[in-house]
């Protein structure tokens, strides 16, 4: 049975997800503030955390940044009531791995949340293992080494990145690489597929702004060259 931490002080919210996601069939934890929520994510065990952004103590942004310095790569779903676009980013920038705007729909959050679970599951299950210039990329063990130094990519940058390798010097579609790695029941903006890119591009590249693997065709979508 797949582990999933709620981080949500708003009670009506925990409560709903709490039921739905039993519901579902996973077994859930939950905290009511950030800094209960990341000691019990640190212990570890969790498939997925349901972070909110808003909560006492310590923010979603703060938790997640902290979980990811600690070499902590469970997928993390942000919940936020903000719609500035700003948020979104900040979250994705920080090692967060999909988003969900309040009030979302139940239906809504369990298609984010299995696609988050089925993309991790299917990273588990590869023995792939890829080396490129100086990095060393693990897809199994969701360890990826650059320089020698270990580098801290999300569960989703680790999909993304696969997926690129996997059609290696092909011209990848926007709209492909969200069916494939997001899957067809999850809406995402495009510009969000940029934001992961973007940051995928600051971990792996030498030179982020003159990229020599992942590279962009103008009004297309992506290669990956290596």
């Amino acid at each position: 049975m797949e582990k999933i931490l709620i981080i949500e002080d708003e009670e009506s919210v925990l409560m709903a997800l709490e039921i739905d996601l039993k519901i579902e069939g996973y077994e859930v934890s939950s905290a009511k503030d950030g800094v209960t929520g990341l000691t019990m994510a640190k212990k570890g065990g969790y498939d997925l955390i349901i972070l909110d952004i808003m909560l006492p103590e310590m923010n979603g942004f703060e938790v997640c940044k902290q979980l990811r310095q600690s070499g902590i790569m469970t997928p993390v779903l942000m919940l936020t009531a903000k719609s500035q676009e700003i948020d979104k980013v900040l979250g994705l920038e920080l090692g967060a791995d999909d988003y969900v705007t309040k009030p979302f729909s139940p239906r809504e959050l369990r298609a984010r949340v299995n696609a988050l679970l089925r993309r991790a599951k299917q990273l588990q299950e590869q023995i792939d293992r890829y080396q490129f210039g100086d990095v060393d990329v693990d897809f199994k063990k969701y360890e990826a080494v650059k320089g020698g130094e270990t580098v801290y990519l999300t569960a989703l940058e680790f999909s993304i990145l696969h997926y690129l390798i996997k059609h290696k010097d092909q011209v990848v579609t926007r709209d492909s690489i969200l069916d494939k790695v997001w899957g067809k029941d999850v809406f995402v903006y495009p510009r969000t597929i940029d934001t992961h890119i973007a940051n995928l591009r600051k971990k792996i590249e030498n030179d982020p702004e003159n990229p020599e693997y992942i590279i962009g065709v103008r009004g297309v979508g992506y290669k990956f060259i290596g």
